[in-house]
């Protein structure tokens, strides 16, 4: 996926930790670059079940890829993946903004608000919606960029998340769904995230719980395990690492999201040629497009800056 065609992988520290002293491995990997395509690293896509090789650190309760893709691999594969689920993206950016609800309330105000990982723009329209003003979304693919709805594609920055594009203390919400599993460094990244929020500001991320037990049911079969994923949080975890980065009122709890069905069938782990068919009658019959919520394993982590 990189220039020469060949994804060269690095070793890694736990990422909250910085050590890997109290690291054992979890998963050896099953990776094979030459089964990867345009949309290895899209999101919403149907499960490969390839993953790389993954540690559990018994101190911070993380799992995290080690060797994995360096930072610059990773930017030229986000970059160049396909998007096709903007149905998804939309169904996403509904559930996410009800989560949100209560918390809205709690912000300084409605100026600045900032979603790293925006897809198509989709939660970007939720907020205009609900009274936002100085919306903007980061985003490193360029697919979904261009997908986006003519009123909200301006609003979206290329690339990945530079916190000097911003002015400390300039936003009131920040977000990130779906998103902190697949940077290089999450603490790196909330950090600049807890410098550009207001004081009383709010960040709020959706991740997926590996504790969870969709998760211990499927085993390796899980969708969560895929080469995307450089690290994989629990309620353990992402409560240790927001309060290492000195966010106050730290919140993770189970959400459940709500996709329609022919979403929720793509990632059950069955022989492709059978998903696919059965996915083509489900929509066939419209049964496929039927809006369902289910519990999949994923939990919501809300905390405040408070000074």
């Amino acid at each position: 996926m990189c220039h020469n065609n060949t994804m060269k992988l690095l070793p890694r520290l736990c990422p909250i930790c910085d050590s890997s002293e109290h690291s054992k491995l979890f998963l050896e990997s099953n990776f094979e670059e030459e089964k990867t395509d345009s949309f290895s690293f899209s999101s919403r896509k149907i499960p490969e079940l390839m993953h790389l090789r993954m540690l559990l650190c018994q101190s911070c309760d993380l799992l995290y890829a080690s060797p994995a893709p360096s930072a610059e691999m990773l930017e030229f594969a986000y970059k160049r993946a396909g998007f096709d689920s903007g149905e998804e993206a939309d169904c996403a950016s509904y559930t996410y903004i009800h989560l949100l609800s209560e918390i809205l309330k709690s912000l300084p105000d409605k100026d600045g608000a900032l979603d790293i990982g925006t897809g198509d723009g989709a939660f970007l329209e939720r907020l205009l919606e609900r009274g936002f003003n100085n919306v903007i979304g980061i985003e490193p693919s360029e697919a979904p960029i261009n997908s986006a709805k003519k009123h909200i594609s301006p609003l979206i920055v290329p690339g990945s998340f530079n916190p000097d594009d911003f002015a400390d203390r300039s936003f009131s919400l920040i977000t990130s769904f779906q998103t902190l599993e697949h940077v290089e460094n999450p603490k790196e990244v909330l950090s600049a995230v807890i410098r550009l929020l207001k004081p009383g500001g709010v960040f709020v991320t959706v991740s997926h719980n590996f504790r969870s037990y969709s998760a211990r049911i499927m085993g390796s079969k899980s969708p969560i395990y895929d080469i995307e994923h450089l690290q994989l949080f629990s309620l353990t975890s992402m409560t240790g690492m927001l309060k290492k980065c000195g966010f106050s009122e730290i919140k993770v709890y189970p959400v459940t999201n709500t996709y329609p069905l022919h979403y929720w069938m793509k990632m059950l782990p069955m022989p492709l040629s059978l998903k696919k068919a059965s996915i083509g009658l489900s929509k066939k019959v419209k049964l496929g497009y039927l809006k369902v919520p289910f519990f999949a394993g994923n939990m919501l982590a809300c905390c405040r800056k408070l000074d």
